[in-house]
């Protein structure tokens, strides 16, 4: 399995009162992951977009195993559980100097611009990120 990891730095506009991160940030943070972790295989959302090729998200999950808080380098992991035929399903982890912040995954058909399922293109399938 191939993994892809980026490191984000805490912004103080992502806490609440105590510091703590907000809880919707975690989703924020899966796709930064998810779009770097495509982009270090040469798939970049706006060249599918171009060839016709929506990922709509179809489901997604955060468990959160203890707090981020402002300041911390967040390493944030993603790779591809599974690719079926018109769908992929990545998988998350989150963590801070080694903790586990969150985990989590997500499920993404791929669409035409009408937004009707479609068989994810072969030059996808062939590349070696699952």
């Amino acid at each position: 399995m191939k993994t892809f990891a980026t490191d984000i730095r805490v912004r103080y506009q992502e806490t609440d009162n105590m510091g703590v991160v907000y809880y919707a940030n975690y989703l924020v943070w899966f796709e930064v992951a998810r779009t770097e972790f495509l982009r270090s295989f040469g798939l970049v959302y706006k060249d599918l977009e171009k060839k016709g090729y929506y990922l709509m998200v179809a489901a997604i999950s955060c468990k959160y195993k203890s707090p981020a808080r402002y300041d911390d380098i967040v390493k944030t992991e993603a790779w591809i559980e599974e690719m079926k035929n018109s769908s992929l399903k990545f998988g998350y982890k989150l963590s801070v100097n080694g903790k586990l912040v969150a985990v989590g995954d997500s499920i993404h058909v791929f669409t035409n611009s009408s937004g009707k399922p479609v068989r994810i293109p072969e030059e996808i399938r062939s590349l070696p990120i699952y």
